[in-house]
């Protein structure tokens, strides 16, 4: 697949440093050519962490998000993009997210994760799930986030708003509010394990932290878009945040 469009550009990283580049992989779920850490013998990961908190406004009641969340075969795939994303079974997908490094050494991050349907108590939970036919080139990840949907009356939401904007508001929103928490272990080739622990640690964990924001803000803005787009929804700027 031709690589020259800007839609499927795929950046490297190569420190915590890095411009705010897009990093879109190049379109193709095929197997990338492993990057083994040593030949011959079996190496520990290095493991790095990273939790994030975010919120989005739905400009709707919780019931009709909720319906629209359940639905996430007619929104995920295409909120994901420029990210490639592909159904793993009822409630799974298979997600191609780009290549990052530092050091000089890069990895192509792609998992599965699974959008379980809300518990008895509201509660989205997004976990990993395996890839069917494929096996990460050295890292492994463990994905897991919770959201919760809050209703609140527009009036409070937007008690500081001028009242023009207020107005454009329907009688209730819902704030989407989610916690994640994300951990990726990355087998190094020998020349980085040479490096001291502690500068490893700290740039993957930089690193992490940078590529998570990334994505968060592209897939919240395309997922509150497509929300009220599909529905005929206005989407009314938050006066606060602009």
């Amino acid at each position: 697949m031709k690589q020259d469009s800007a839609e499927y550009q795929t950046v490297e990283y190569q420190t915590v440093e890095a411009s705010e580049e897009n990093y879109y992989p190049d379109g193709s779920f095929g197997q990338p050519q492993s990057q083994s850490a040593d030949a011959g013998g079996e190496v520990e990961p290095i493991w790095f962490h990273t939790h994030f908190e975010d919120s989005m406004e739905m400009y709707a009641d919780a019931e009709t998000v909720a319906n629209h969340l359940n639905n996430h075969k007619s929104w995920f795939c295409h909120c994901a993009s420029p990210m490639k994303a592909q159904p793993i079974g009822e409630n799974g997908y298979d997600l191609l997210i780009g290549r990052f490094g530092a050091f000089g050494y890069r990895v192509e991050a792609r998992i599965g994760l699974e959008l379980l349907p809300p518990d008895a108590e509201g509660c989205y939970l997004i976990k990993t799930i395996p890839v069917p036919n494929y096996t990460s080139p050295g890292y492994e990840v463990d994905f897991r986030s919770a959201m919760k949907l809050v209703e609140i009356p527009s009036q409070e939401f937007a008690a500081d708003w001028p009242s023009a904007e207020r107005a454009k508001l329907p009688p209730a929103i819902t704030s989407a509010t989610w916690k994640l928490d994300l951990a990726v272990g990355v087998c190094f080739p020998k020349f980085i394990r040479s490096m001291s622990q502690p500068l490893i640690e700290k740039t993957g964990d930089a690193l992490l932290e940078k590529i998570i924001k990334q994505v968060n803000r592209r897939l919240t803005y395309k997922t509150q878009l497509v929300f009220h787009e599909s529905l005929g929804i206005p989407f009314p700027k938050n006066p606060k945040k602009h």
